[in-house]
């Protein structure tokens, strides 16, 4: 009869705990807004999470110097490229952008925006891959002007943390 008890009793804790982890991510809106990012989003216990580094953009002009920003475009082009990388990336780990959560953006200043970041043109390359009909999914997001990355050319830099659907 012990045996029996036992076996139920983790017959039900083994339930209980495929059920909170089959649980989905919950999104928070900003309230009375329609920017397209959530104000929070919720992970329940037992998904796995990936972090994703930092992606830079590729090259889209290869006869342009490789410190340059011609040789990576503009602040829109870097966005496109560096999410693009990121959509790769995720999907050879059987994801996608659906199942990102978090996601940190490093905009260098811009001379042709009197060296302040482009945030209008980080958002319309953004808004190509978050807040579509297609993929309705937003993450929590920061976005940083910082003084420089890695490469003079480099005006965009972006990691994700992404959940396991």
């Amino acid at each position: 009869m012990r045996k029996i008890v036992c076996a139920i009793m983790s017959v039900l804790l083994l339930a209980a705990s495929l059920g909170a982890s089959a649980q989905d991510v919950v999104r928070y809106k900003i309230p009375d807004s329609d920017f397209p990012i959530s104000a929070a989003v919720e992970v329940p216990a037992g998904k796995a999470t990936v972090y994703v580094s930092g992606n830079v953009p590729p090259v889209v002009e290869p006869k342009a110097a490789k410190d340059s920003v011609a040789a990576y475009g503009d602040t829109k082009t870097q966005t496109i490229g560096v999410l693009t990388s990121i959509e790769k990336q995720l999907k050879s780990m059987h994801m996608s952008m659906r199942d990102v959560v978090k996601m940190q953006v490093f905009l260098v200043g811009d001379e042709s925006h009197g060296g302040h970041m482009d945030f209008a043109g980080f958002m319309a390359g953004y808004t190509q891959f978050f807040g579509t009909k297609e993929q309705p999914n937003l993450p929590a997001r920061s976005a940083f002007q910082i003084a420089a990355l890695g490469n003079p050319g480099f005006r965009v830099e972006i990691e994700v943390i992404a959940v396991r659907p």
